[in-house]
């Protein structure tokens, strides 16, 4: 079931769709909102600006995507404890560049269980 809150953000959401959708219908330009990175900018990019270098995966190139690359962090499948050590430096690092303040002590701390399964 949905809350208020989210049916409330939902028709606000599809009133703004329909306004662009008919701006555009009648030739006026709407930018269009990026949604991050493209595919073609996250290859170009090096391996050196994601969280996880082999995988390419959680790239942490502004204040934003280093915020989500902690959110999803329980998420990253395929990779080992090594690798979510140093992967959990880079944003640690990152975070401190972009002041963002890190309340978890280390990454075990936030496997709570997501797509790896692990509980902790």
């Amino acid at each position: 079931m949905a809350t208020t809150k989210q049916k409330t953000a939902a028709r606000r959401n599809i009133k703004k769709a329909r306004s662009v959708q008919s701006r555009r219908a009648r030739g006026i330009k709407v930018a269009r909102r990026s949604s991050g990175l493209s595919a073609r900018q996250q290859n170009r990019m090096p391996a050196e600006r994601f969280a996880f270098t082999k995988k390419r995966k959680e790239p942490i190139t502004d204040a934003r995507h280093v915020r989500n690359a902690i959110a999803r962090f329980d998420q990253v499948e395929g990779v080992t404890d090594a690798e979510r050590d140093a992967a959990w430096k880079r944003i640690r690092a990152a975070a401190r560049r972009f002041g963002i303040e890190v309340h978890a002590k280390g990454w075990r701390s936030l496997m709570k269980g997501g797509k790896t399964g692990r509980r902790r």
